[in-house]
């Protein structure tokens, strides 16, 4: 069932989503939608472009609410650990493992996941991950004890997975079953319409925090930010608003000034 228009907003300001556009609607409205299930979901979308927000969301109206909730940013973890951080690790396992170790889908059973970066696991991870979607299994590094998890997964990623299959990087059996339902969250530039929300949100974030009034755009200026490509997103708009908010003396912001 679709969620009406007062729903969806009532979501994004608990989650502190700001935007109206379409696409950015459709992605909340069908994140609300899947939570109820424990279908696995892959959250596609460019760097910045607010990804962690929807996994958020699952979770929060899953009926695993009330359970852990685990983000695990699989680009920052090195590949010699990363296979304890996830799944844990006996005594003795390698060198500096001087006691046992809980990894984080232990940690996390009876919850959610979210594993941003997916592409970024190694092969053999790969394959530890794809046995947990299948089964709920993983063995702790260094052991041959099967454990049992139940956790719900939600993946992200900013890279296309189809050449990462075609290059060998990334299984096509994982890609299936992390791929049950996928989400795709849209660029700025397709939510022009967000642009001033977003920025205006922002200043005042940054007005409130360093106690100054906060600044404002005239509509050649709003104008200009519209029709930027903003490659770097809601992140970089953010940064953007942070750095003007503290360079430009005049609180009315012109064309001229940006």
């Amino acid at each position: 069932m679709e969620l009406s228009l007062e729903d969806i907003q009532k979501i994004k300001t608990s989650s502190g989503i700001i935007g109206n556009s379409a696409g950015l609607n459709r992605a909340i409205n069908v994140a609300v939608q899947v939570a109820v299930t424990d279908l696995s979901v892959l959250v596609l979308g460019e760097s910045g472009a607010g990804k962690e927000k929807i996994p958020q969301i699952i979770h929060r109206n899953s009926r695993r609410a009330g359970k852990t909730y685990i983000a695990v940013n699989c680009g920052a973890i090195p590949e010699g650990t990363i296979d304890s951080e996830l799944f844990g690790h006996v005594k003795g396992a390698f060198t500096n493992a001087i006691t046992e170790r809980k990894g984080y889908f232990e940690e996390a059973n009876g919850g959610t996941i979210f594993l941003d970066e997916v592409a970024e696991l190694p092969m053999p991870t790969q394959a530890r991950l794809l046995r947990v979607l299948e089964s709920g299994e993983f063995m702790k590094v260094g052991s041959s004890k099967v454990e049992k998890t139940d956790v719900r997964i939600i993946a992200a990623t900013n890279v296309n997975l189809q050449e990462r299959i075609n290059d060998g990087k990334f299984r096509e059996d994982l890609f299936y079953r992390l791929n049950t339902v996928p989400i795709i969250i849209p660029p700025l530039r397709e939510r022009k319409e967000d642009i001033h929300l977003l920025f205006r949100k922002f200043s005042r974030d940054f007005a409130d925090k360093y106690n100054m009034p906060a600044i404002s755009l005239t509509p050649e200026a709003t104008a200009l930010l519209e029709n930027y490509r903003w490659p770097g997103n809601v992140r970089e708009l953010k940064h953007v608003a942070d750095q003007i908010s503290i360079i430009e003396k005049e609180r009315t912001i012109s064309a001229d000034s940006t």
